[in-house]
């Protein structure tokens, strides 16, 4: 039992520090037993009690995959609210200045190689979403971007709190950013630059330019945001 309680306080680490992401397969009860130096019988009981609480999901014959609970705690009633008020929406940008330019500044103070390989990967993808005018994938990419950021600070609060945000602000960054690059493409390119910009600096390990350079881009999303709804 005491090894039961062991695997799974490592698996629910795991998951707040975000190793595991949101609907991603869990490695094979196998490679949990030699990552953990426990038996395979061991690996399926801490599972099973996390499929308990809801903070994964088993799929017979595919696999278990990662909930997306510990994402969506703080957000229900507020996505409704902030869909309809543009005053909560510029709430959330502000607060999304504030927090994602300190992750920004963290991931540049304290992101593993894996961490820049991955924030690097996601900017390669975005950029090539560009060149081929898919606006969709540009956006959602773009969101994934963001996130990689915020895994990268190595802080699990700015992690949660920022998916909890993104989530609530997540139809509306798309729906809109989706129109002002279908619009003009100006935008698509000015908003690649500050990508870019933030991702240059992270991985140069510069934090106050990762921190401005975010802040930059928000203070930017936000005032087309206002433009766009004037």
């Amino acid at each position: 039992m005491g090894q039961v309680k062991s695997v799974t306080s490592k698996l629910e680490e795991a998951l707040l520090e975000g190793t595991f992401p949101a609907n991603s397969k869990l490695p094979s009860e196998r490679e949990l037993a030699e990552r953990y130096g426990v038996s395979r019988n061991t690996v399926r009981e801490a599972i099973q009690q996390l499929g308990a609480r809801g903070l994964v999901r088993i799929r017979p014959r595919s696999g278990v995959f990662v909930s997306d609970q510990l994402r969506t705690g703080a957000t229900s009633p507020w996505g409704q609210l902030i869909a309809d008020s543009p005053a909560r929406r510029e709430d959330i940008l502000e607060f999304r200045r504030v927090l994602e330019g300190a992750t920004a500044y963290f991931a540049a103070l304290r992101g593993t190689d894996d961490d820049l390989e991955r924030i690097r990967g996601a900017m390669a993808r975005l950029d090539q979403a560009r060149r081929d005018g898919n606006h969709a994938a540009e956006s959602r990419i773009d969101v994934e971007l963001h996130e990689a950021i915020a895994q990268a600070s190595g802080n699990s609060m700015f992690l949660h709190l920022h998916s909890s945000v993104t989530k609530m602000m997540r139809e509306h960054i798309i729906r809109n950013v989706d129109g002002l690059r279908e619009l003009n493409q100006s935008v698509s390119e000015i908003l690649a630059w500050q990508h870019r910009t933030v991702c240059d600096a992270i991985c140069a390990r510069r934090p106050e330019e990762a921190r401005t350079a975010m802040q930059t881009h928000i203070d930017y999303v936000r005032s087309r945001f206002d433009a766009d709804e004037g």
